[in-house]
């Protein structure tokens, strides 16, 4: 009878994980279908306005043709994305796409159309606040808030290579060989300190140097400060660990603080 009581037990667990199991698999595949279904209609959306507008100048053809590069890009990533992860980046592709034609209708007096979701990272880049010229190494640079001839080129702001790089209108691509590199250069801080030097919301270029927001550096700044454990203190009033003996020297932990 215990063994009849055994069998009959281990039944029902393997049972019970069968289900689970199975339960598990359609809940995954679930959301990889809603991810797929999200991501498709983002791609179609872009699509959608790629095939129909034609740009009228040279801000928004220059800005249609990086959107239809996204929506290139989009659709290859689209066919191989196998989980909700690689579903997101199809739906950030396409979502970028959708900035610059945003940007091209604007560019062209056009109603931009509904509202896009807010890309965070776009945000925390910062934008273009004022039009500013510089000259880097006899070179002539160009950014501004607003399309114009002279300012053909749109970015809607993100991060390039680890750095960020503002929303705007520029002259030229100047992100586009870390882009295309995955690093950036000798004299790309010179030029971004160059180019956005004082302008709100956009760091400063040591702080972009080390990949910081604007505002992040001294936001680690004040946590590194404010992370101090209390000075030289040591352990039960002057006792240590073996005559004398503490975490580091003055019975502290290196100091006192954790940085």
């Amino acid at each position: 009878m215990g063994a009849v009581v055994v069998v009959v037990v281990i039944l029902a667990v393997v049972a019970l994980g069968l289900v689970v199991v199975r339960n598990q698999g359609q809940a995954k595949a679930r959301r990889l279908a809603d991810a797929q279904a999200e991501a498709r209609r983002w791609v179609e959306r872009l699509g959608g306005q790629v095939v129909n507008l034609s740009g009228s100048d040279e801000p928004s053809r220059q800005a249609l043709a990086d959107a239809s590069e996204r929506y290139t890009a989009a659709g290859s990533q689209m066919e191989q994305a196998r989980t909700p992860e690689q579903c997101a980046l199809v739906t950030k592709t396409a979502m970028e796409g959708l900035y610059y034609v945003r940007a091209a209708r604007l560019a062209m007096g056009l109603d931009p159309g509904p509202e896009l979701p807010v890309d965070r990272e776009a945000e925390r880049a910062g934008r273009v606040e004022e039009d500013r010229r510089v000259s880097v190494e006899g070179h002539d640079y160009h950014a501004s808030p607003h399309a114009g001839q002279g300012t053909p080129y749109y970015y809607p702001g993100g991060r390039v290579a680890g750095r960020p790089v503002p929303q705007g209108w520029y002259s030229e691509p100047w992100w586009k060989p870390a882009l295309v590199a995955g690093a950036w250069g000798v004299g790309s801080m010179v030029l971004f300190s160059a180019m956005f030097s004082g302008m709100a919301g956009i760091p400063d270029a040591a702080a972009w140097e080390a990949g910081y927001d604007a505002g992040q550096a001294d936001a680690m700044s004040d946590f590194d400060q404010g992370g101090d454990v209390g000075g030289d203190q040591d352990f039960a009033g002057g006792g240590d660990f073996g005559g004398g003996g503490d975490f580091g020297g003055g019975g502290d932990f290196g100091g006192g603080d954790f940085f």
